[in-house]
């Protein structure tokens, strides 16, 4: 199952970035530190053309430590390119931004060349929480759910640094499958594109074999290791009474509580990707890609060739 989704107003705001970047000093991409590949826009890179960028890990207290090291070392060790970890708990999230966007762009700065940014990044993933805070009020809607920010906005961080906040856009396809659940596990794609249980059951693949003993912990299921995901799921429905009149287990609602528990950290700090892994998912799915674009170019061409009329 490959999961979509890039509803109209995203087909605006990839406009919208597109005239607005040329401005742009520095582009600052919010991503989310659970799944800090799959929730990289690769549009944003065709649409930056080369600005300075900021990749901020946001949600960083919900994910593996050790992981988000190893993502900050990624992204710090290419040209152009900071990146930092973000949280609730960080005391001055202004300030951090602010001079990291300076080291960016150092010959920006002063009223007679204030610094501009562009703030971005997929739905739901903490950005209209972040400008809140930097605001010290309801600067930016928020919610739980994706697609909350509709239009764009300027902030004044200081008198002269604006910072210009863009609703939330995925793009037009997801090519790396395991993206697709990740996003959709994160909540940062609507609930109608995509189905609970395949997305839990995706989750617990991932999950059984690189941290067992969360599950361990969060569920009090012994031998972890020797479940299927759809074992798992029968086993947590079953543990959490979501069981059915006979006995079934009703894994609508079981699937609906591992998401759940995910997206809260009730399952504890988990990260569901490394920079090699999704490497590996990006590389497969680009050769996926081209030979559907193979395929694609094959029926069109068949296609012409049905429709010529024939010579009398």
């Amino acid at each position: 199952m490959a999961i979509q989704w890039f509803p109209g107003h995203m087909h605006l705001t990839r406009k919208a970035i597109g005239e607005r970047i040329k401005e742009i000093d520095v582009v600052i991409e919010m991503l989310d530190a659970r799944l800090p590949g799959s929730s990289a826009n690769p549009m944003l890179a065709e649409l930056i053309q080369g600005k300075p960028a900021l990749k901020v890990l946001s949600k960083q207290d919900l994910a593996d430590p050790e992981r988000t090291a190893m993502w900050l070392a990624h992204y710090n060790a290419m040209p152009g390119v900071r990146a930092i970890g973000l949280d609730t708990s960080m005391s001055s999230p202004a300030k951090a931004l602010i001079d990291n966007c300076q080291q960016l762009a150092p010959n920006r700065g002063g009223m007679a060349k204030p610094m501009r940014v562009l703030i971005c990044g997929i739905p739901n993933v903490g950005k209209s929480t972040l400008i809140n805070t930097l605001k010290g009020k309801r600067a930016a809607k928020t919610g739980d759910e994706a697609g909350v920010t509709k239009i764009e906005q300027r902030i004044a961080l200081a008198d002269d640094f604006y910072l210009y906040d863009t609703p939330g856009v995925l793009w037009p396809r997801i090519i790396v499958e395991q993206s697709g659940f990740n996003l959709a596990a994160s909540g940062a794609i609507g609930v109608n594109a995509f189905d609970e249980e395949t997305v839990a059951l995706e989750l617990l693949n991932y999950l059984i074999p690189h941290y067992p003993d969360v599950l361990h912990k969060r569920y009090n299921i012994d031998d972890v290791a020797s479940h299927t995901d759809e074992e798992m799921l029968d086993a947590i429905g079953r543990k959490r009474g979501a069981v059915q009149s006979g006995g079934r287990i009703n894994t609508t609602k079981a699937a609906h509580i591992v998401i759940h528990d995910f997206r809260t950290a009730a399952l504890g700090r988990v990260t569901l990707e490394t920079p090699e892994q999704f490497a590996a998912w990006l590389a497969e799915g680009k050769i996926a890609d081209a030979e559907r674009a193979v395929r694609k170019e094959a029926i069109e061409k068949n296609k012409k060739t049905v429709r010529k009329p024939k010579k009398r």
